[in-house]
């Protein structure tokens, strides 16, 4: 027993000679891997700015001799250098005390002007205006930057200007929570309303109507705000910790109700309609007059997501009617939204799931009748760029169309508003980015795959002709850095039917020879898709630790988006399902395509709704997944932001929310987890980590912990991604990682 036992730890150790992965080398290299393919892509990162009202636009040229601006006339078919580099490299380095290279300009913020004699740019943190036919620079300023509101923050309409009515005479505003009007040549002022308060106030932003006969406001009963706070551990300006809070609604809260209003400025009468069809407010917004003064339309979502109409306020007679009625027994996707009123007053263009695709249809103003569906088919409209009411044609963005391609990929189209004239823009396989001149009869095209380098090319807008190339990437430099290209997999999800499409991405020195583990990277929260489908040189959070040995996935299974509708909302009231069927049935088949994938080893980690993700597949996958990284994630649906959650979840909280919580199931935990979160994190409550922190130590349940003192929402950052490498390298090598001094390298 002895001798034989001897032998298998000598094959054992054998074998990891021969086949070494998570070792001191294979963690510098996965360092060190950024840096080594930055800067590698020349002709790359086009990203024009159209100038003004002309047919000009500027973009930076990466060659490499380093930046060059240049300037295209898409009328003329010509490039030129926009202005000259050595002539402002030398006054910049004069003016700011530094020496500045006229290859490596950096202007921030440029501004160019119609006669391209003029740039306004920052620089150094200063503002700078050149004059390019003086060669005269002119320093304007230090650079102050804007204070940025915290993003989840409410706007409350207490604050504002007033209003100026478009004949000029009056100008409306707030006194005292009440409508004022004032005549601007006398000063003389009127109350419109009298029956404001702190406790329900009118909101400041008045719209006038167009006859300037009218002002029309929403009335808002405000509700209790909820907080989240955490401690700052150690503030960069002082000794003591410092206690935050933020704004932060969650599902289940009161929310505020609006009731859009309209008095009339010469006799003061006040037009207060029936609220029946928007009783149960998630939001109400968008007041807008009609061209002849007689209405006002606004939107009204409906709390739960089941509902979204477009109303009418008549001026008249305060009666409200549906213009469009939008509605769905899961959910309305309010982010795939696009509304145009057309300047005839009688249509309307919308955009609508209600086929299963989302489409765009022309609306009857009149009657609140579906005219025409513009667009028809088993794609997906994305965006609208152009609505041209004189030709009645639309230009748009859209996936799916293409037989035999990934459904993703995006290309632009034309159509007119009967449908007819359907004309694709972007033949070209690829995922495409199109820039749109000002009077959209031209458009510059940028379009790659993952595994295929960028293109640039200026078009025409009525047909998509080329009308001339702009860059083709070179990459050579970064194929002799080591880059591997992902490849996109795709394989048959959980109903053997439909095809979920995915990545596969290898280590720099990957060996058909060897057996990998699997890492998933995961986020499948609706309302996006997330896979990439352009190129990047580097995908941070997948290839560096490819490079420990690993073999790293990452998919877009079923409960995401821009496919069907029914694709997007098997998650309703269901975020646990996070497409995990489809990606056990992928990963099966990526597997039996290359045996070098070892399905017994295989990790996932992610971040954010990936963080709650990652730790669902441990819970209730726990014969797949053998080790989690789970980073802020959002545990429990009941503790995170409210738009998110009930969009998915729906209104009132029903026994799903507790289903979906990982505090609820933390018990179910048998495999490694290791959960991270950033103390200051103030996009999704840290609590929610301490809260199943707290359950699995109920539970007595194992699993590693890391709080990131100073950090917000993160999947770790440099200490986090180094504490990831080495707990997928102990749980599915089932090597102990080398120590971190020897593996230390700039980041």
């Amino acid at each position: 027993m002895k001798r034989t036992f001897l032998i298998a730890v000598s094959v054992l150790l054998l074998g990891g000679t021969l086949f070494a992965q998570g070792t001191a080398d294979d963690y510098r290299r996965a360092f060190s891997l950024r840096d080594r393919f930055k800067d590698k892509v020349y002709y790359s990162n086009v990203e024009p700015k159209w100038i003004g009202k002309t047919e000009r636009f500027w973009y930076v040229r990466n060659t490499p001799q380093g930046k060059m601006y240049v300037v295209v006339d898409a009328l003329k078919k010509s490039r030129s250098d926009l202005f000259n580099h050595q002539k402002l490299a030398k006054e910049l380095s004069s003016a700011s005390g530094k020496t500045v290279e006229a290859a490596k300009l950096s202007l921030q913020s440029l501004e160019v002007n119609s006669r391209l004699d003029t740039l306004r740019f920052i620089f150094n943190d200063t503002k700078w205006i050149y004059l390019t036919d003086k060669n005269r620079l002119i320093n304007n300023g230090k650079y102050e930057k804007p204070v940025e509101k915290y993003w989840n923050e409410a706007d409350d309409e207490l604050k504002g200007d007033p209003v100026i009515s478009p004949d000029g005479k009056l100008t409306a505003f707030i006194k005292n929570s009440n409508i004022y009007v004032k005549e601007n040549a006398t000063g003389k002022e009127k109350a419109m309303s009298t029956d404001g308060s702190p406790g329900e106030y009118y909101s400041v932003n008045i719209m006038w109507s167009p006859d300037s006969k009218k002002v029309a406001a929403m009335k808002i009963r405000p509700a209790e705000k909820r907080y989240i706070y955490f401690v700052e551990s150690s503030p960069a300006d002082q000794l003591q910790p410092k206690l935050h809070k933020r704004e932060y609604m969650k599902p289940g809260d009161a929310l505020p109700f609006r009731t859009p209003r309209i008095f009339d400025v010469t006799t003061g009468d006040a037009t207060v309609p029936s609220t029946e069809l928007f009783n149960s407010q998630f939001e109400l917004r968008s007041l807008e007059w009609s061209t002849d003064s007689k209405s006002v339309l606004f939107e009204y979502n409906q709390r739960g997501h089941q509902v979204f109409r477009v109303l009418e306020l008549s001026a008249e007679t305060g009666l409200v009617r549906i213009l469009i009625d939008e509605t769905s027994k899961t959910f309305v996707n309010y982010n795939r939204y696009f509304r145009k009123n057309l300047t005839n007053g009688t249509e309307i263009i919308w955009m609508s799931e209600r086929d299963n695709w989302n489409h765009l249809y022309l609306y009857d103003r009149t009657t609140g009748q579906v005219k025409n569906q513009i667009t028809k088919g088993e794609w997906y409209v994305r965006d609208v760029v152009q609505v041209d009411e004189a030709k009645r044609e639309i230009v748009f963005s859209a996936n799916g169309m293409v037989p035999n391609e990934d459904p993703y990929l995006v290309h632009y189209y034309r159509i007119r508003f009967d449908g007819t004239g359907l004309t694709c823009l972007t033949p070209e396989q690829g995922m495409h980015q199109a820039w749109f001149s000002d009077d959209n009869r031209y458009f510059v095209d940028v379009y790659s795959l993952v595994d295929k380098a960028p293109v640039a090319t200026l078009r025409s807008s009525t047909d998509g002709k080329e009308l001339l190339p702009l860059e083709k990437a070179d990459i050579t430099e970064l194929q002799k850095a080591g880059w591997v290209a992902p490849e996109p997999f795709v394989a048959k999800g959980r109903d053997g039917k439909t095809d979920i499409w995915g990545i596969i991405v290898r280590p720099s020195n990957f060996d058909p020879k060897k057996k990998y583990p699997v890492l998933e990277y995961i986020y499948a929260g609706p309302g996006s898709q997330y896979t990439p489908k352009s190129f990047y040189p580097c995908l941070s959070y997948m290839a560096p630790i490819a490079e420990l040995g690993f073999i790293v996935i990452q998919l877009d299974g079923m409960g995401t988006s821009f496919r069907s509708k029914s694709f997007e909302e098997i998650i309703f009231k269901n975020l646990k399902d996070a497409g995990f069927p489809d990606r056990l049935a992928w990963t099966r088949a990526a597997a039996q395509k290359y045996s070098y994938m070892d399905t017994t080893r295989i990790g996932i980690y992610g971040g954010s709704a990936g963080g709650q993700e990652a730790m669902m597949g441990v819970l209730f996958y726990p014969d797949h997944y053998k080790a989690a990284y789970s980073a802020c994630g959002c545990h429990d649906n009941r503790m995170d932001k409210i738009w998110w959650n009930e969009q998915w979840m729906s209104y009132p909280i029903g026994k799903e929310y507790a289903e979906c919580s990982n505090v609820e199931n933390a018990h179910l935990l048998k495999r490694p987890l290791m959960l991270v979160v950033g103390e200051m994190d103030d996009n999704v409550d840290p609590s929610s980590t301490m809260q199943v922190a707290n359950a699995l130590i109920k539970a007595n349940k194992d699993f590693e912990l890391v709080v990131l003192p100073g950090s917000n929402h993160t999947l770790g950052g440099d200490f986090g991604e180094h504490k990831r490498y080495d707990f997928f390298v102990k749980n599915l090598m089932g090597i102990t990682p080398p120590v971190w001094t020897s593996v230390e390298t700039k980041k």
